[in-house]
Parts: C-alpha cells; sequence; structure tokens
C-alpha cells in the first residue's frame, strides 16, 4: 500500500469531514491530520486571551507563544491542547463556531498553520481535512476529495453533533443560517478561500451513511494509487 501518500478532503463546514477523515485514516493505515480543530484551538486562543480578531502585534506574539498538539487517542479521536491546557471540549462550542472563519481569514494565522500542517505532512502518510487542503496546503496531494452536502442536511448533522455533546440547540433554522454565512465567509475571503480543487473528485453525501462515504473514498484511493490486483 502507498503509505506515504496523502489524501486531502475538503469541503464546507458540517459535510461531516472530520468524522470520515478519522474513519478513512484508520482504513488505510495512515494519520489524521484535523486542521479544522487547529483553526478552533487559536479561535478558542484569541477568545480566551480577548484579543480583537485582526492582525496586531498581541496576535504576533500569541501565535509565536503557540504550543498547538494534536494528540491521537486509540479510537482515532483526538485530544488538542493548547499551551498545555486540553481544550479538546472547548473548541467545540458555539461560540467557537461562530468566531472560528473569521479568524481562519488572518493572513498571519493560516501561515502559521499552513507552516506547521505541512511540517506534519513533510513525511506523507496522512489524511488531511479543512477548506484548503489539496488547493494551498497539500497541492500535489496523490488524492483530493471536496466532500459537501446540502445545508438542511448540514444542518441536521449540526444538531445530532450538539445533541450528543449535551450543548446548548439552536433551533435548526438558525442552524441552517449560520450554515450560509460560514459558507460565505470561508469562500470569500482572501486568503486561501474555500473552493474545489479543479483535480478534486466531489462526493454529495445526502442520504449516504458514515460508512458509505468512508467506503467511496478508499475505493478512490485503492483505484488510484494501489498497483493492479493490490488490496
Amino acid at each position: 500500500m502507498t503509505n506515504s501518500a496523502i489524501i486531502a478532503i475538503d469541503g464546507p463546514a458540517g459535510a461531516g469531514k472530520s468524522t470520515v477523515t478519522r474513519q478513512v485514516a484508520m482504513r488505510l493505515g495512515l494519520v489524521y491530520l484535523d486542521t479544522g480543530a487547529m483553526y478552533r484551538a487559536v479561535t478558542w486562543l484569541l477568545q480566551s486571551l480577548d484579543l480583537p480578531v485582526q492582525e496586531s502585534k498581541a496576535l504576533q506574539q500569541a501565535l509565536s507563544d503557540l504550543e498547538l498538539r494534536l494528540e491521537a487517542q486509540p479510537q482515532g479521536d483526538q485530544l488538542v491542547w493548547v499551551n498545555g491546557k486540553n481544550v479538546t471540549e472547548q473548541i467545540r462550542t458555539a461560540e467557537i463556531t461562530a468566531g472560528v472563519s473569521a479568524v481562519a481569514a488572518l493572513p498571519s494565522v493560516r501561515n502559521a498553520l499552513t507552516a506547521q500542517q505541512r511540517r506534519l505532512g513533510a513525511s506523507g502518510g496522512l489524511v488531511a481535512e479543512g477548506r484548503d487542503i489539496g488547493t494551498a496546503v497539500f497541492p500535489n496531494a496523490e488524492l483530493k476529495v471536496y466532500l459537501t452536502a446540502t445545508v438542511a442536511e448540514r444542518a441536521r448533522r449540526r444538531s445530532a453533533d450538539l445533541i450528543q455533546r449535551g450543548l446548548p440547540l439552536p433551533d435548526l433554522q438558525q442552524l441552517e443560517q449560520e450554515i450560509n454565512t460560514r459558507d460565505q465567509l470561508d469562500s470569500t475571503r482572501a486568503v486561501a478561500p474555500l473552493c474545489k480543487a479543479a483535480d478534486a473528485l466531489e462526493l454529495v453525501s445526502d442520504g449516504m451513511s458514515i460508512e458509505q462515504v468512508v467506503q467511496q473514498i478508499v475505493s478512490w484511493y485503492e483505484a488510484k494509487l494501489l498497483p493492479p490486483g493490490f488490496s
């Protein structure tokens, strides 16, 4: 198997990228890289420091001092640590979700995290998810997937996720509005906007189970990267 390959999975908010990417990595024996968690972690840091979402010397200092660590768990999950503090649950709150797009649009934040992501992927052998993995972070990835779903489906999934985490639940209409707003912010930002790479395979996951989505991506991987007769 081509374990040095990089699989880039991009797509809008709520498309199920984290769950799918984690399971694809487990199936193929590759490393899982949740770049969305990295941007959420920086958003949490700025909020905890009460820093405005704008370029500043204070932001530069915070990024310079940042110690961000993703710790893999046996079942494929990851713990997220910021400067020695476990923020795995804190970065999934509604406040972080509402603020992450603006933070991710800051050039200094993207430059810092993109550099870290490229270091993590320097030796290959990983599955990474985000908004710009196949276009900006790993443009030479061996397999690129653009995973998406309708806004209504993504709102339903977000609602189920919030219920599972025991977090406050807005109504579906509000969730759909928040998702539409985030799509707009992510796709129109000046630096590395959300878009489908020209050579990405698009997968619209409405009506598909997680296992079906994972199997489709694994099948694409096998067809594209494994020699004939190898499985």
